[in-house]
């Protein structure tokens, strides 16, 4: 059986790995331009396609069959030759955002919701809402009647839905709204997966609010494509099994703890263990600024070296899959949370501190360990998702972290 997903620009996608794991036919990417698509439709050598941006209306007037909520929405991410040669046109990503509803735990009956962005993620989002009896719906776009600097009159929303691309990779960071504005909200949903917290979702942690990422609509509608293309169902468990096998690989793995407690040798075996790549913060601020660390604090002191520290992070946070051995002293920023957070999970390495060496730390020789430590152990606590004792052989810390991490 012949599928695959049908683009224009489609880069790295995580779609061939998850219908890998759902099924044994083949999946492959098929970048297109507008002007071959036609030609690959009727006559490309295929069983059953997903279709992403910009082609989910293109598609539409190829298809002799359409699902209802194909024909609500007037998009489709799903194709299936049938046995006459016509095409069937389905929208699964209506099936996964409904999962990631209900995955989410959210309850949108008889809830305003806002719908941010206008494109076609919108269509689909508005009508599963819908189907699920959330009312009002409410659509903010850029220019509409409902727009972002009139906002404000729907203070009073319970549920905020995120289909626009602010905040995804590489422009992460950034948030359509400030959920602060909206202390009636009861749930966040966020389209985007990469990364797995985007601003909108970090800022919904913080203050307590149910909400969820886009990976497992993902998986979710991969689950629902698969059983269009073979005819058979496949269990709702995949969609978590797969879920998290992938939020675990794309998963950074963030180092953090006083210096000298082991980050660098810790990182160094767990990279090697996991064949994963290492980046360490303080070896890409020396490569990026020219200069040892001891000589950017005696040219700017440590206000320079923190901003120079955070920009590294800003860009490390972004990655997926990798080890990052932080700095000491990188806790003492609050912003670097959210940047070190988006994608990783945080593990604090505690050690003896009188097992600490000082030499070539400028922090650890002007001050006193102890005194540092009791300044900078609530701001590990805050950070940490968990803490590992690395007291022990490095062996054993690695051996814990694997553990807590399965």
């Amino acid at each position: 059986m012949r599928c695959g997903l049908l683009g224009e620009k489609l880069g790295h996608s995580y779609s061939p790995a998850i219908h890998g794991m759902l099924a044994d036919y083949e999946y492959r990417l098929y970048e297109k331009s507008i002007e071959e698509v036609e030609d690959y439709l009727l006559h490309g050598d295929w069983d059953g396609l997903n279709v992403t941006i910009p082609y989910k209306k293109t598609v539409l007037p190829y298809c002799a069959r359409l699902s209802d909520r194909a024909r609500r929405i007037g998009a489709v991410n799903t194709l299936v030759r049938l046995p006459d040669g016509g095409i069937f046109g389905d929208n699964t990503d209506a099936y996964g955002f409904e999962k990631l509803i209900g995955r989410a735990g959210i309850s949108v009956e008889r809830k305003k919701a806002l719908v941010l962005g206008s494109g076609g993620a919108s269509v689909m989002a508005v009508e599963v809402l819908r189907s699920l009896k959330a009312s009002p719906v409410v659509v903010i776009s850029r220019n509409g009647e409902d727009n972002y600097n009139n906002i404000h009159r729907h203070a009073d929303a319970q549920i905020i839905v995120n289909t626009t691309p602010v905040g995804m990779f590489p422009k992460n960071g950034a948030s359509a709204v400030d959920l602060r504005c909206f202390p009636a909200c009861e749930g966040v949903l966020d389209v985007v997966y990469n990364p797995a917290r985007t601003a909108l979702l970090l800022q919904a942690e913080k203050l307590g609010i149910p909400h969820a990422g886009g990976l497992y609509m993902l998986v979710g509608q991969a689950k629902r494509s698969c059983e269009l293309f073979t005819g058979n169902p496949v269990a709702d468990t995949e969609i978590e099994r797969i879920e998290s096998t992938l939020a675990r690989a794309m998963q950074n793995i963030v180092l953090i703890g006083m210096p000298g407690c082991g980050k660098s040798s810790i990182g160094a075996l767990l990279a090697e263990k996991l064949d994963r790549p290492l980046f360490e913060a303080d070896a890409m601020i020396e490569k990026e600024v020219g200069c040892s660390i001891p000589d950017i604090f005696a040219d700017g002191g440590e206000e320079r070296f923190r901003m120079e520290e955070t920009a590294i992070l800003r860009e490390l946070g972004k990655r997926s899959g990798a080890v990052i051995s932080t700095g000491g002293g990188c806790v003492t920023r609050e912003e670097n949370y959210d940047l070190l957070h988006q994608n990783g999970v945080i593990i604090w390495l505690t050690r003896d501190l009188s097992l600490l060496p000082k030499e070539g730390r400028p922090l650890s020789l002007a001050n006193d360990l102890y005194d540092m430590y009791k300044k900078r152990r609530p701001m590990y606590e805050r950070f940490s998702d968990y803490v590992i004792d690395n007291n022990g052989s490095k062996e054993d810390t690695v051996a814990q972290i694997l553990e807590v991490l399965a």
